[in-house]
């Protein structure tokens, strides 16, 4: 499917047409299209994957979809949503929603001390369209509720004023076009060596290359729903590998790690021979199945036979070690009689490379069999079920090549094993692969929140939450026989929905490995030991204690935190106390998008120790489309984001507060006026005693939003404590006095700078990094902080190295107020 249905908005009365478009082949000729399920009259439809409704009704509101077809096939499209507004009906509401943001610790706002302030948002919904809009058949995407008015406000805070923008008033206007990118690393699953210079394909064609350490960005085409990329190695030294990578549709990028199978070392076979490769025999374990390859199996591209000899790899990805989910192809997914995309349940995967030994030509094989060991199905049903498929790299499906049946015969002699057989052709460089077809399906509600408070206002999104789904060792949950399938999904402002295999009767028949990546950096999950919490893990008793929750250092506390795992027990619908999540039957995948934050759900959160971020002009770096254009805007760019930090060093026995205040410097419209704060707390450096740094944010110097005349960021750094300054970085403090004018730095607790235009670096102890999405640039920025470098990474403080201000902190006697201390106080004073 190239084309997909777009969600759309009119009043009652009006006409809407929606459109898709299906390319295969034979090609596509058959549309048929549902409202909510139900097939549609023909009389409703028009050639070439058209639907048009005239004079709409109250009652055509709901999902549509379109299914094509051909004698190869079908597929279905994903549904769009048809809203009918009564006439004279606004579909964009004036009044802001409420939308909470945290102040500094200095300024409460209430009695009880809460620091949050509503400064209300848009949502960014679509508006109905009129005669002339766009039809959604590819066309502009029309318009959408966002800001129409901002105005300020002062916030009482610590006997002086804060500022704060707030949305007033919202309206309809052209729908943000932000762009949406898929950035990672290519590296090998076994070494960790990058992919170097690898292509990338999406679909049939070429988009790009990965870079010299195995990085990579690709931008999703518009209307994409399900990104398809191929990382192809020219080399050959690795398996082509065909991944389905998920992205944020709202805009930015997300961060992926796709990790490659390297191709096992070649054997020499006679082609006039017999031959048979095991498939699955590393680690002492038995083979899953074996090729059988008959004489004579070999094939010049001629189709003339080749009785030579053949430098044979074949390399198996064998599901019974849990390591190897990360580097398998695709997501286990193909297309049904009904073109709906379901899943499979994976037995192994293996790859074939078969060259001639003199000329390293590549050769096809007529008619070979696969033989696979029924033993090692742990599910007797699916015996029955099981099915040889390939992987088509350009839909990232896999279609069916044929069935495994029983083989017939007496076995050979001292052959104690049975095997099911399946014969293939091997015409072209496909994945091949075991498996079974699996309808017991649940989804698991899954949210992100940005610390261990857990309110639902400070929940995050754009976080790639991946489950791979297990299957227990009898009698030992936590020790898993194998893997079966992963999934990957990008959580949004009510969390993610994340398809498992499930099971209503033995709740321990399957079982999920669950984590969360934000950026590159790994979220936390929710404490299992020494005492599970269930408010605090999200789910309440006794379904807690039957899905059987443990996080990954639950045995051993020297294992990492990040992950968790369950019991992917199907909710029993006639008990109340698993109707509220967060496990969902297949069917009820709406219910789980929409479940409040109240009801049962599995949480991650992020590590943020002591650091805190204020903006002026409030923005949702997890929306892009929260963006508002304002001269006062911390990032002027929606496109493109750039991140500054300073490194700061502090001589002083423990760990210090660092703030940045950050106001305009240069530019006439921004002088003087606040952008935002930040505060960092400095991490001490183990090899150096009494001495820890801080990587503090400040407000990029550049253009602003409107692109006319660039602004020098007024930056003051201040430390808490009895600190004074006795270093600056020499690089520095020579560039700063050769791009005037300066700043005041009277005051020996304090360091103020007119910030660089020039992206410097560690050598200045300034660190820039800019990207398409802001908290990648800034979990970027700060691991080359850490590290003291330009171009590495670490998330160990070297406070040594890449410095740019030096303060002597030491502890104050008794009753004296820090200069830090009188800036939250009496900052008018200080």
């Amino acid at each position: 499917m190239v084309l997909h249905p777009r969600a759309q908005v009119r009043e009652a009365g009006q006409d809407v047409t929606f459109c898709c478009e299906a390319s295969g082949t034979p090609e596509p000729r058959k549309y048929y299209w549902y409202h909510n399920g139900t097939l549609l009259e023909r009389k409703a439809r028009q050639p070439g994957g058209r639907l048009a409704l005239r004079g709409l009704a109250p009652e055509q509101a709901g999902t549509y979809h379109c299914k094509a077809s051909s004698e190869a096939g079908a597929i279905r499209s994903a549904p769009a949503q048809l809203t009918v507004l009564a006439q004279g009906q606004q579909s964009c509401r004036s009044e802001p929603e409420p939308s909470l943001v945290e102040l500094p610790r200095e300024c409460p706002q209430d009695a009880a001390g809460s620091r949050h302030y509503n400064v209300g948002r848009c949502p960014p919904s679509p508006c109905a369209g009129g005669p002339g809009d766009p039809s959604g058949c590819g066309g502009p995407t029309g318009h959408c509720c966002g800001v129409r008015r901002m105005e300020l406000r002062e916030i009482p805070c610590a006997g002086s004023l804060l500022p704060v923008k707030v949305v007033a008033e919202c309206g309809c206007g052209p729908c943000a076009q932000p762009r949406v990118l898929v950035q990672g690393r290519v590296t090998a699953a076994d070494t960790g060596e990058p992919l170097r210079f690898g292509q990338i394909f999406l679909g049939g064609t070429k988009v790009g290359f990965t870079g010299y350490r195995g990085s990579f960005t690709i931008e999703v085409p518009p209307d994409t729903q399900r990104l398809v990329a191929r990382f192809v190695d020219r080399q050959q030294q690795f398996v082509d590998a065909v991944k389905v990578l998920p992205f944020d549709r709202r805009g930015g990028s997300v961060y992926q790690e796709v990790k490659v199978l390297r191709k096992k070392e070649p054997v020499d076979l006679d082609g006039s021979r017999g031959n048979a490769i095991p498939l699955g025999e590393a680690g002492g374990r038995e083979p899953v199945g074996e090729l059988v390859l008959p004489a004579g199996a070999f094939l010049r591209p001629s189709g003339e036979v080749f009785n030579g000899t053949v430098r044979a790899s074949v390399t198996f990805l064998d599901p019974r070690d849990v390591a190897t989910a990360s580097a398998a192809s695709s997501d286990l997914s193909f297309a049904n009689a009904e073109g709906e995309i379901v899943p499979l349940r994976t037995y192994g995967m293996f790859s074939v490379d078969f060259r001639e030994g003199e000329s390293g030509a590549a050769l096809q094989t007529g008619p070979v069999q696969v033989r696979m060991d029924t033993g090692q199905v742990w599910m007797p049903e699916h015996l029955q079920k099981m099915k040889l498929w390939s992987l088509n790299p350009e839909t990232g499906l896999w279609e069916e090549e044929g069935i495994l049946r029983p083989a017939g015969g007496r076995r050979r002699k001292r052959e104690e094993r049975t095997f099911l057989v399946g014969n293939l052709e091997i015409r072209e460089r496909r994945l091949f692969n075991l498996d079974v077809p699996e309808d017991r399906r649940c989804f698991v509600k899954v949210r992100a929140y940005s610390n261990e408070k857990f309110n639902a206002y400070e929940q995050l999104e754009g976080v790639v939450v991946s489950l791979i789904n297990l299957e227990p060792q009898p009698g030992y949950p936590s020790n898993p026989r194998a893997w079966g399938r992963f999934d990957s999904v990008v959580t949004g402002p009510n969390g993610a929905c994340l398809p498992a295999f499930c099971d209503g009767r033995r709740p321990d028949a399957y079982s999920a490995y669950v984590t969360a990546t934000l950026g590159g950096e790994e979220l936390e999950a929710v404490a299992s030991s020494p005492k599970l919490n269930p408010s605090a893990v999200g789910v309440s008793q006794p379904y807690l204690g039957k899905l059987g929750y443990r996080r990954s250092d639950h045995d051993d506390p020297d294992l990492k935190k990040t992950a968790f795992q369950i019991n992917v027990a199907k909710p029993d619908p006639n008990n109340v106390d698993e109707s509220n999540g967060p496990i969902y039957s297949y069917r009820s995948l709406e219910e789980c998008e929409r479940a409040p934050a109240s009801a049962n759900h599995l949480r991650f959160y992020r590590v943020e120790v002591d650091r805190y971020e204020y903006n002026v002009v409030p923005f949702r770096e997890s929306d892009v489309t929260s963006w508002t254009g304002d001269y006062l805007s911390w990032w002027p760019n929606p496109q493109e984001f750039r991140a500054c930090f300073i490194k700061v060093q502090i001589e002083g026995p423990q760990e210090y507060m660092v703030r940045s205040r950050n106001a305009g410097g240069t530019h006439p419209r921004t002088r003087g006026q606040l952008y935002g704060l930040r505060d960092a707390r400095s991490v001490r450096d183990a090899a150096l005693d009494g001495t820890s740094a801080a990587c503090v944010e400040f407000k990029c110097s550049g253009m602003l939003f409107d692109q006319g005349l660039a602004d020098r960021t007024l930056v003051s750094v201040i430390p808490q404590g009895g600190c004074r300054r006795t270093a600056v970085n020499g690089l520095l403090r020579e560039y700063l006095g050769r791009h005037p004018p300066p700043a005041d730095n009277n005051h020996t607790g304090a360091f103020a700078m007119l910030a660089p235009l020039d992206p410097l670096g560690h050598n200045y102890g300034i660190y820039t990094v800019t990207d398409q999405n802001p908290r990648l640039a800034k979990e970027i920025a700060i691991g080359r902080c850490f590290d003291g470098t330009s171009d590495g990474f670490s998330r160990e403080m070297k406070a040594g190295a890449g410095t740019a201000v030096t303060f002597a902190c030491q502890e104050r006697p008794p009753g004296r107020e820090s200069f830090f201390q009188r800036l939250l106080t009496a900052p008018a004073e200080a």
